[in-house]
C-alpha cells in the first residue's frame, strides 16, 4: 500500500441511529474500493464491522470498527460506530479522531433520538456533517417528508445534493443536482449508468440545483460576488463552496443511498474524496498544555492512542491516531503518560479484523500496532524531541449502575483484571470498589450496556457472575444544636485510661458565624474560640472543629485525638451507619488525670460524646439528587411526565428542541436504578437522557422510616 501524505487523508466517522444501515454501508464501500471481494451481511454475521462474537450474538454493534478505503488517489480512514445510546463512547472517541460526521437517516423512520444525540455530539465539537438517507428501498420512505425534519430539526444549512425520483421496493435512480445528472442502477447495484435529467424532472432539479448554489456561494465572499454576477458557478467552485460551508458547520448536505443493494455508494465516496475536507483543513487539536498541534508530517513525532481491543489469537490492538511528525516499524518511542519505552514492532492499516503492513505513516493517518507493553486508551506516543501529551476526549457521565459479584468469591481478584481490561477497551464501563458502600460497582450507559459486559465475563473470560442493585451513597447531618459529656475511665492495675469531654454539636453551613452562647435546659454554655479546624470530608461536605476549652480543663496536645474519634464516628452516622456531613462541634470543657489520660482515652471520650450529642440532635438523612435531562418525542411526553412523577422528580422546566421535547427535572439517585430500561419500554426506544450528580437533599419523612427500619433489622441479623 502506498504511503499517503497528510494532504491526501480524509478521516470519518460513519453515525447513526440503530438499524440506520452503517455496517452495510461499510461493506459497500470495502468492496466498491476492492478491500473486501464480496460484500457479507448482519444477518450472516459475515461482516467486516460486528466480527466480535458478543456483536454477532445480539446482532448489533458494540465496538466502533476501524477501516480505510483507498479512492481517486485519496485515502478515506473512516470509523464505523455503534447506534445504540449504549455504546457511545465509541460514537465520542470516533467523532473526536475524525474530522467529519456521516449521520446515516432510516429512510423507513426519519429524523430519530439517536439522530439528535450524534448531532449534538458533532456540535459541541464543531465538526462538519453529511445527512446520507439510507434504505430508500422501503415501502415506508418518504423523502421528501425527511428533508422536511431536517429542514425544521436543523434549519435551512440542511441542503439536498440528491433526491430519489421515487421510492419504496422499485427504487434504483437518484438526480444529483451538484453534476446535474441522474444517476440510475440496476437491480445488482454497483455502477451506475449516468445520464440527462429527464425533462418530466428539470423543473424540480433546476429549483434544488439554485438552492444548491446559493448554498455553495454563501460560503465564500469571491463565490458570492461571481454568483450574483453570474447567477450561477462552476462544479469546482461548487465543491468549493461546500467544502468550506462543511468546515464552518454553515452546510449539511444530504446524500441518498440504498446500502443494502449497493446503490448510490460510489457516488457518496466520490464526494468524500473530491469535497469532504482534508486533515490539514480542520483546526488544530490542543495537548494538554493548551498549545495547538497541527498535522505536520515534518514536525516531530507524536501518536494518540484512542482504541485498544483485545482480539482473538493476537491480544491486544492498539489503534493511533499519528498527530504529528511520521511513524516507522522499528521506531523507539516514549509514553508521555507513563514515562516507559515502546518499540513500534509492527504497523497496519486495518479494515475490522483484516491487517495490512505498511512501513510508514505520516500526520493525520490512522493506524494500529500490537504487543506494546504499557500503552493504555488515551496515551501519548512521543519520539525523543516531542513532548505533546493529548487528553482531548471527554465521555458523557454514567446512567446505569450496577454492583457486581462473582458467584464463585474466589474469582473476585480475576473479575477485577477483566473489568479494568474492558475498561480499557471501552473506557465509558467505569469500575469502582466502593469503600463505603462495601461493593464492585460497575457504571455504564444502559442496560444493554452493563448486559453486554457480563455476557463478555461469562463467554469470554468464563467468569459467572451476577448483578444486585446497588446500596445508595446516603448522607446523615444534624437538624439542631444538641450537648452531650462522656466520661471514658479504665483501671485495671499500673496506668488505667482517663478522659472527659464536653461538647455541642450544631448543623454547619458555608459562612456561619460561631455563636457566643447557647442554652440548654435553662443552662447557658458561653463559646471562647481558641482553635478552628475545618476538615474537608471526602465524601462531600466539612467538619468544623472547635476548641473552647478554658483554664486547661483539657490539654491542648489531646485536641486532635477528640478529632480522630469524631472522625471515626462521622463515618458511621446512627441512622443508616452512613457517612455524616456539614456538622459543627465544640468541645468546650472536659476533665483529665495527671496520669491516666492518654491520647486513646480522649479518643473514645471524643466519639462516644459526639455519637449521643448526634443522636439527641434530629439527625436527618440526605440523598444524592441529580439534575436529569430527557430528549423525548412530542407524542411521549405525557407518559415520560408520568413515569418522573412516580419517581419523586421536580419537574424543572420543559423547552423544545430540533423537533423534540426536552424535560428537565431533579430526581432522587434511588429512583433512577431501572430508568434507562423504563424509557426504553415507555417510548419504544426513542427518548434519551443524560444526568448529572447535583447535591444532597433531606429523605422524605415516610423515606427516612422506612430506610431506618430497613438499617435496624439488617443489623439484627447480622
Amino acid at each position: 500500500m502506498k504511503v499517503y501524505q497528510t494532504n491526501e487523508i480524509k478521516n470519518i466517522a460513519l453515525m447513526g441511529s440503530s438499524g440506520s444501515g452503517k455496517t452495510t454501508l461499510a461493506e459497500a464501500m470495502l468492496f466498491e474500493s476492492g478491500v473486501i471481494k464480496r460484500r457479507g451481511s448482519v444477518e450472516a454475521k459475515n461482516t467486516v464491522s460486528d466480527y466480535f462474537p458478543v456483536e454477532q450474538e445480539y446482532g448489533y454493534s458494540v465496538f466502533s470498527t476501524v477501516f480505510h478505503v483507498e479512492w481517486n488517489q485519496k485515502k478515506l480512514n473512516i470509523i464505523d460506530c455503534p447506534g445504540a445510546d449504549d455504546f457511545i463512547g465509541s460514537t465520542v472517541t470516533a467523532l473526536n479522531v475524525t474530522d467529519t460526521a456521516i449521520i446515516l437517516i432510516n429512510g423507513q423512520y426519519g429524523v430519530e433520538v439517536g439522530t439528535q444525540n450524534h448531532f449534538r455530539y458533532t456540535e459541541k465539537l464543531h465538526k462538519p456533517v453529511i445527512f446520507l438517507v439510507n434504505q430508500l428501498d422501503n415501502d415506508k420512505c418518504d423523502y421528501d417528508n425527511i428533508i422536511e425534519q431536517l429542514h425544521e430539526a436543523y434549519g435551512q444549512k440542511v441542503v439536498p445534493i440528491q433526491y430519489p425520483t421515487s421510492t419504496g421496493p422499485g427504487f434504483n435512480a437518484v438526480i444529483d443536482v451538484l453534476l446535474m445528472k441522474k444517476y440510475s442502477w440496476k437491480p445488482e447495484g454497483g455502477a451506475p449508468t449516468i445520464e440527462d435529467i429527464p425533462a418530466d424532472e428539470m423543473d424540480k432539479a433546476m429549483e434544488w440545483h439554485k438552492n444548491l448554489v446559493e448554498a455553495a456561494a454563501e460560503n465564500d465572499e469571491g463565490l458570492m460576488e461571481k454568483f450574483f454576477e453570474q447567477d450561477s458557478l462552476s462544479e469546482d467552485e461548487m465543491r468549493e463552496g461546500i467544502r468550506k460551508g462543511l468546515v464552518s458547520r454553515g452546510m449539511f448536505p444530504v446524500f441518498c443511498v440504498c446500502a443494502g443493494k449497493d446503490m448510490g455508494v460510489r457516488r457518496l465516496m466520490e464526494f468524500l474524496g473530491n469535497v469532504v475536507p482534508f486533515v490539514s483543513e480542520m483546526p488544530k487539536v490542543k495537548n494538554t498544555e493548551g498549545v495547538e498541534i497541527a498535522p505536520d508530517e515534518n514536525a516531530p513525532t507524536s501518536l494518540y492512542f484512542f482504541k485498544t481491543s483485545v482480539e482473538p489469537h493476537i491480544g491486544e490492538v492498539s489503534y493511533f491516531k499519528v498527530m504529528s511528525g511520521k511513524v516507522h516499524e522499528g521506531d523507539d518511542l516514549v509514553n508521555a503518560d507513563r514515562g516507559s519505552k515502546e518499540r513500534i514492532s509492527q504497523l497496519y492499516v486495518v479494515a475490522g479484523s483484516n491487517r495490512d503492513k505498511v512501513e510508514e505513516l505520516k500526520a493525520g493517518d490512522i493506524g494500529a500496532t500490537v504487543k506494546l507493553k504499557d500503552v493504555k486508551t488515551g496515551n501519548t506516543l512521543d519520539a525523543k524531541d516531542s513532548h505533546n501529551r493529548f487528553d482531548f476526549i471527554k465521555y458523557p457521565n454514567s446512567k446505569y449502575t450496577r454492583a457486581i459479584k462473582p458467584v464463585n468469591e474466589a474469582d473476585v481478584e480475576k473479575m477485577m483484571m477483566a473489568l479494568i481490561r474492558m475498561h480499557e477497551e471501552d473506557p465509558t464501563w467505569i469500575i469502582e470498589q466502593s469503600k463505603e458502600l462495601r461493593q464492585i460497582l460497575v457504571h455504564g450507559q444502559g442496560e444493554f450496556h452493563l448486559r453486554t459486559l457480563k455476557w463478555r465475563l461469562e463467554n469470554n473470560d468464563k467468569l459467572q457472575v451476577k448483578f444486585e442493585e446497588p446500596k445508595i451513597p446516603y448522607r446523615e447531618t444534624l437538624t439542631k444544636a444538641s450537648r452531650a459529656d462522656y466520661r471514658h475511665k479504665k483501671q485495671s492495675g499500673g496506668a488505667g485510661q482517663f478522659g472527659e469531654v464536653h461538647l455541642i454539636v450544631e448543623p454547619y453551613h458555608e459562612g456561619m458565624a460561631i455563636p457566643e452562647t447557647y442554652k440548654f435546659n435553662g443552662q447557658e454554655f458561653k463559646i471562647s474560640l481558641r482553635g478552628k479546624e475545618e476538615v474537608p470530608l471526602e465524601w462531600g461536605g466539612k467538619l468544623v472543629f472547635i476548641n473552647s476549652v478554658v483554664g486547661g480543663a483539657i490539654d491542648s496536645r489531646f485536641m486532635p485525638a477528640i478529632l480522630k474519634g469524631i472522625m471515626a464516628r462521622m463515618e458511621q452516622g446512627p441512622l443508616t451507619g452512613s457517612y455524616a456531613r456539614d456538622v459543627l462541634v465544640i468541645v468546650y470543657d472536659g476533665k483529665m488525670h495527671p496520669v491516666d489520660s492518654n491520647e486513646i482515652s480522649f479518643m473514645l471520650a471524643g466519639r462516644n460524646a459526639f455519637s449521643e450529642a448526634f443522636k439527641n440532635a434530629g439527625p436527618k438523612i440526605l440523598e444524592p439528587i441529580y439534575d436529569v435531562e430527557v430528549f423525548v418525542p412530542s407524542d411521549k411526553m405525557g407518559d415520560v411526565m408520568g413515569d418522573l412523577q412516580g419517581r419523586r422528580a421536580m419537574i424543572m422546566g420543559m423547552s423544545s428542541e430540533k423537533g423534540f421535547e426536552k424535560l428537565e427535572a431533579k430526581v432522587p439517585l434511588k429512583e433512577m436504578s431501572s430508568y434507562s430500561t423504563a424509557l426504553s419500554s415507555l417510548t419504544g426506544g426513542r427518548a434519551s437522557f443524560i444526568m448529572k450528580f447535583a447535591g444532597y437533599e433531606l429523605v422524605p419523612s415516610d423515606v427516612q422510616d422506612k430506610l431506618i427500619k430497613e438499617f435496624e433489622s439488617k443489623q439484627q441479623e447480622e
